[in-house]
């Protein structure tokens, strides 16, 4: 979970309960929509790992 995580946003998994109908709880992890895309980063072309709400908002410049 350590690895996955927003360069831009910071941001990364989050874990808790899986509940069923019966109501038994079991561990599980959400992890973050991550895009590894070419963006500019310092005025350089770099492969950075994003999040899909950075690429929305336009927080991401991206190289084409």
């Amino acid at each position: 979970m350590v690895a996955r995580v927003c360069k831009i946003c910071g941001k990364g998994g989050v874990s808790g309960n899986k509940i069923s109908h019966s109501n038994r709880h079991s561990r599980r992890a959400w992890e973050p929509n991550l895009k590894r895309v070419r963006a500019v980063v310092d005025g350089t072309v770099k492969r950075i790992n994003v999040c899909t709400r950075c690429l929305r908002s336009g927080k991401v410049k991206r190289a084409l």
